[in-house]
């Protein structure tokens, strides 16, 4: 840790190749097992949060949407082919798969997160690792600090249940540490090919992050080939990258085509999805209206002039500098301390994603001569991915997985602030994700070295402490899941081995639990069952097999009307109704269209039971079809 940069343990930067290879085995053992357990560290306090977190929370609808028709798929239904589908596959084909293998057992569910979670927040550590290590003082410290904030803000800390937001975070980690690992010098050629592979996983699990993802990296790649084709320069390593993100593509393309098929599911995941949820540009750019972000930006200019005018390391300027750039990230959490408000307090955080997008943008184009290879695009395919996320919900809903890419552009910003405007650089900036040395061509000063630590050490010290307040506050308060009623009542815990590990606050574990135990008892398991809204996980924990091709019914993901889901119903021999009364949604605009198709169904159905949460309809047609039964039977 006393050298410039630590590499391979602390070997201090200004090694040579063949220095590298004089490193004693001890020292090598001991940067092996000191990684080791900071990556076990980061793994295990993520994956005891995102258990913490299911062990408090249950949301049904988002759940039961994901579960219910992974468990259809798992019975051989296809989706896009055999039922409207608005979503990439992969998640729902992952969470199908745990189903076959291990059975219909929540809590399977939930290790897969916690494990995922886990294995993110390592990914986030190791990309920044590989970020600062060869821009920086003392990278491997600051790389740690930056990545405890995800911890708590992990892709699976703020909504813990299995679902595709998170998993196209942990795929497009897992894409951007196998193009740091591109880097690598003498890499070889199936290590590009796999890492261009890995380019298409996101655009697998959701379409707009996926996309914005895989378009971005693509013309980023091309236009570093481009430039080192111009330079006479190798350009292999992205050629091959190029070329196996294009081979994936195909194979996924080839793969959709021969099961569900490519119109189907191009109407379903593009023009069907865009149709409900593309929000208007207004609503895209509405983030950066607020009249705070240019106090903020203000003071992070200022706190940077103020570092690259401190030529003789006075330490007192630069706190100060640390002080001023860190003043947005202090914010929120000195407004938790004066205010009480859940609400206002994640406000005060999510503004911070604006800041640090235009600051990052910024410094990454004034930083353009000072860095080269996937360093040098990284910011800009960062910034695409996460307005390509925003897509779907804006900052508001579309941030909560999506902390790590905050925590890498942030490093990004930081080494940025710290590059601009220093001496002529002293390192290669292509030494890769593990280099075996990194060249000195022009060994820094005592006074850079003393400037830039008391800079960015305090700086980034404040930055991790104000997010790991305020991001626990927003983690703990639920309010990115305000849209759930998760705090009326006891917390219960199921009794169905189905259900094992789900735990909700109220009566709806219970109330559910008397559906189930009265559709095991009434209901044939043979006859057709529609369930208005389907906020709950019926088949999968009953075992039965959908007979209706929708089981959520709101806008975004049903496309019939009352009249034809009335029509759907009598074709498909539909028998019986269930209609849930108090939802844990409290959307008012799904209970208005509950009410609407409920009084549309009433033409054909006649109700039969009242449960605590339920009523019960069935079919005009079917008592006198089992009357006539019944007196068969008697002759």
């Amino acid at each position: 840790m006393n050298g410039i940069h630590e590499v391979r343990g602390s070997i201090p930067l200004g090694s040579t190749n063949q220095d590298s290879k004089d490193i004693p085995k001890s020292t090598e053992r001991s940067g092996l097992w000191r990684d080791s357990i900071i990556a076990l560290l980061l793994f295990l306090v993520t994956a005891a949060i995102v258990i913490w977190q299911n062990s408090r929370l249950g949301v049904l609808w988002d759940l039961s949407y994901v579960l219910e028709n992974s468990y259809r798929i798992s019975l051989s239904d296809i989706p896009y082919r055999d039922f409207p589908f608005p979503y990439p596959p992969l998640t729902f084909l992952i969470q199908a798969a745990i189903v076959k293998l291990t059975g219909r057992v929540f809590w399977h569910h939930i290790a897969y997160c916690a494990v995922t979670g886990g294995l993110a927040t390592v990914l986030t550590w190791r990309i920044l690792l590989s970020l600062l290590r060869t821009e920086v003082v003392r990278p491997r410290s600051l790389a740690f600090m930056l990545s405890l904030p995800v911890i708590v803000l992990g892709i699976y800390c703020v909504y813990p249940h299995p679902f595709y937001d998170p998993d196209c975070t942990f795929a497009i980690l897992l894409g951007m540490f196998l193009l740091r690992w591109v880097e690598r010098e003498a890499v070889s050629s199936w290590r590009s090919l796999l890492a261009g592979a890995s380019l298409v996983v996101p655009l697998l699990i959701k379409q707009n992050t996926g996309l914005a993802f895989l378009g971005a990296t693509g013309v980023a790649l091309l236009a570093l080939a481009i430039v080192e084709a111009w330079r006479r320069q190798s350009a292999r390593k992205y050629i091959l990258v190029l070329i196996g993100a294009t081979l994936a593509l195909g194979f996924a393309v080839l793969l959709v085509h021969f099961t569900a098929g490519l119109r189907n599911y191009w109407h379903w995941t593009i023009q069907f999805a865009a149709s409900r949820r593309t929000p208007a540009l207004s609503e895209m750019l509405g983030i950066y209206q607020d009249r705070l972000l240019l106090l903020w930006i203000g003071l992070i200019l200022l706190g940077a002039i103020a570092f690259w005018s401190n030529r003789r390391a006075h330490r007192a300027l630069a706190l100060l500098s640390a002080v001023l750039v860190a003043a947005p990230f202090i914010w929120p959490t000195i407004y938790l301390l004066r205010e009480h408000d859940a609400s206002e307090g994640a406000e005060r955080l999510l503004s911070l994603w604006p800041v640090v997008l235009i600051v990052s943008l910024t410094l990454s184009f004034l930083a353009l001569k000072r860095r080269s290879g996937v360093s040098l695009v990284m910011p800009f395919i960062l910034v695409a991915t996460i307005h390509g996320a925003f897509m779907s919900q804006q900052l508001w809903g579309s941030t909560y997985a999506i902390w790590p890419l905050f925590m890498i552009l942030l490093g990004s910003t930081l080494s940025a602030i710290r590059s601009v405007r220093s001496s002529p650089p002293h390192v290669r900036l292509d030494a890769g994700l593990f280099p075996q040395s990194a060249e000195l061509t022009s060994p820094p000063s005592k006074q850079l070295k003393e400037r830039e630590t008391w800079f960015l050490l305090p700086l980034t010290g404040l930055i991790v402490l104000s997010l790991l307040i305020s991001g626990g506050c927003y983690v703990w308060s639920h309010e990115r899941l305000d849209y759930a009623n998760l705090d009326d009542g006891g917390l219960t815990r199921s009794t169905l081995p189905q259900l094992k590990g789900l735990s909700i606050r109220g009566d709806w574990l219970p109330n559910f639990e008397e559906l189930v135990s009265y559709a095991e008892r009434e209901i044939p398991r043979e006859e057709g069952i529609l369930i208005i809204p389907g906020e709950d996980l019926f088949y999968y924990t009953t075992g039965r097999r959908p007979q209706f091709p929708v089981l959520l019914f709101d806008n975004t993901v049903n496309p019939y009307s009352a009249d034809e889901i009335l029509k759907l119903a009598r074709e498909r021999n539909i028998r019986w109704l269930i209609v849930k009364q108090d939802l844990q949604d409290e959307d008012e605009q799904l209970e208005k269209q509950r009410d609407e198709l409920t009084e549309v169904l009433e033409q054909e159905f006649e109700q039969v039971e009242s449960l605590k949460n339920y009523d019960i309809y069935r079919r005009h047609d079917s008592r006198k079809s089992d009357e006539e039964d019944d007196d068969d039977k008697g002759k």
